[in-house]
């Protein structure tokens, strides 16, 4: 109730901001507007931002400096194709100046979005050394560890004295993503070792650098996958960590913070795979582009369920025969293929996560073949006692209820070892979708169900 209650203030408050802040727009008062709108958080700032038009945006663009807008642009969370829009509302002079004052990492992940004419031109008006910085990052791929890191850290040599060290901090400091951890380099810029800012603090003044450093240095090659970066970080509970090249030299630090939008962005990519699409839907996407984004997985599913089609033509004179064996086909289909939908979410899950070790993939999926049995074993004794209830016929019942056990038991087993197979041949798991996963188990449990109808029809008759 107090979680409802927190909601309901905020929502109430940012309504109030909003109307206030197009009040004083409306009314030029930008003094006022200033002041109401640099007290927000950047966050706040952001969303005010995202939910006002153009020309409220070429107002704001007039009222406030490009260091003021980078502030909150680096807190936006819009489509990726909005950025090019974005861009072009914007005088270019001035989105260049707001690109330079964000984080380069950061203005790396804007540039990326927008079309190489004009990334061109927004480099060529920056300043030399901001572009030089943000055009190495460009040539990293967006998904690895060169293409999520920033060249804004502290380093220290190792041969400096903590005396000295303290006022390269201190001048390094402003323009730094983070402070709190400090990488120490020999004379080459190579890595070897790392050391926290309480550290510097409390070391003796005449200490060096390598007196006080620590040489086990967890770091990440700039061609690692960002996903296995940021297993890395959490595993190690890191704030930030280096990335260097193949000769260790040092090259920048992943933060938390970018670990952060990493794990959102691979949970949601994994849970569009799971649902069958190619990405998450926007919900500015036009009813062909949400079209074509489902379109190749349902297509195969179409496919594959002609196979199921086709199982049951098959059967058709075991159908002919015993009608009443239709009247169950969407029960054990669908319970196979959910029981199979949950198998394959744990399985995910634990190879995302990296919980799933070598040794634990049988005993996984034992424990989910297992649970698939008992679970089936449960629901078929239900489902027996009610056809008998209702129809009067144990042996349909029968029938019934040992085709339910084995599809549900058969249905876990697929959920739990194909995506463990994809992991295995380097295949990414979660593209054993839900739907996917689903039309197997459908494929299955009809052969298993008119398997036995057929075996045992004499009983049935």
């Amino acid at each position: 109730m107090n979680n409802e209650k927190e909601h309901l203030i905020l929502d109430d408050e940012e309504r109030y901001n909003k109307i206030l802040l197009d009040r004083l727009i409306q009314e030029d008062d930008i003094d006022g507007f200033r002041e109401e709108f640099l007290a927000m958080h950047s966050y706040e700032q952001s969303e005010y931002f995202e939910d006002s038009d153009e020309s409220i945006h070429q107002k704001m663009y007039q009222y406030l400096s490009p260091e003021e807008v980078s502030q909150f642009f680096e807190s936006l969370e819009i489509d990726e194709e909005a950025y090019e829009d974005l861009f072009e509302e914007m005088n270019v002079a001035y989105a260049s100046q707001v690109l330079e004052c964000m984080s380069y990492d950061n203005a790396v992940d804007i540039l990326n979005q927008l079309s190489k004419r004009k990334i061109a031109s927004l480099l060529m008006l920056m300043n030399r050394d901001d572009a030089k910085e943000i055009k190495a990052l460009l040539h990293y791929d967006e998904d690895t560890a060169g293409g999520i890191m920033t060249t804004e850290y502290i380093s220290l040599t190792i041969t400096t004295p903590v005396h000295e060290a303290l006022m390269h901090v201190k001048d390094q400091a402003p323009n730094a993503e983070t402070i709190y951890v400090i990488f120490a380099v020999d004379e080459q810029k190579k890595l070897v070792g790392v050391l926290s800012l309480r550290d510097l603090i409390v070391a003796e003044n005449d200490a060096y650098i390598e007196d006080i450093m620590s040489e086990r240095v967890i770091s990440a090659n700039v061609a690692d996958d960002q996903e296995d970066v940021a297993q890395t970080m959490r595993d190690y509970d890191f704030i930030a960590m280096p990335v260097v090249d193949y000769q260790n030299h040092l090259l920048g630090i992943i933060t938390i913070d970018d670990i952060v939008d990493v794990m959102d962005e691979e949970a949601s990519e994994d849970y569009s795979r799971l649902a069958g699409v190619s990405d998450i839907d926007s919900t500015d996407d036009t009813i062909l582009q949400t079209a074509l984004k489902r379109l190749p997985w349902l297509m195969i599913l179409t496919v594959l369920g002609m196979i199921t089609a086709s199982i049951l033509g098959s059967f058709e004179e075991t159908l002919e025969k015993v009608a009443l064996l239709a009247a169950f086909i969407p029960i054990i289909s669908g319970m196979s293929g959910n029981s199979g939908t949950q198998s394959l979410a744990v399985s995910v899950r634990n190879i995302s996560t990296g919980d799933i070790k070598e040794k634990s993939k049988i005993k996984l999926a034992l424990r989910e073949s297992g649970s698939g049995f008992l679970t089936g074993i449960t629901c078929a004794f239900c489902l027996c006692m009610i056809i008998i209830l209702i129809y009067n016929q144990p042996f349909l019942a029968l029938i019934v209820g040992t085709s339910l056990t084995i599809a549900m038991t058969v249905g876990t087993t697929i959920g739990s070892v194909i995506p463990l197979l994809m992991n295995k041949i380097g295949i990414d798991p979660a593209v054993a979708s839900g739907p996917f996963i689903t039309t197997i188990n459908d494929i299955v449990s009809m052969l298993i169900y008119f398997g036995l109808a057929t075996s045992f029809m004499t009983y049935l008759m």
